[in-house]
């Protein structure tokens, strides 16, 4: 394999390489948020009627 086409090769991997980490950086983050929303769901469901009935006297 002469010197060129090895450098191309390498260029195209590292582009790839840098693509999954950005990928992967992306899922992490989406993975923490849907942590988050599950835990105040959670926290929610303690006490689930809370806040949906209001006492109106006139």
């Amino acid at each position: 394999m002469d010197i060129p086409t090895l450098s191309v090769a390498m260029s195209q991997a590292n582009t790839v390489d840098q693509y999954n980490i950005a990928m992967l950086a992306k899922t992490l983050d989406t993975v923490e948020e849907s942590g988050a929303m599950m835990i105040k769901m959670m926290e929610q469901s303690v006490n689930p009627h809370l806040g949906q009935n209001i006492d109106i006297t006139v």
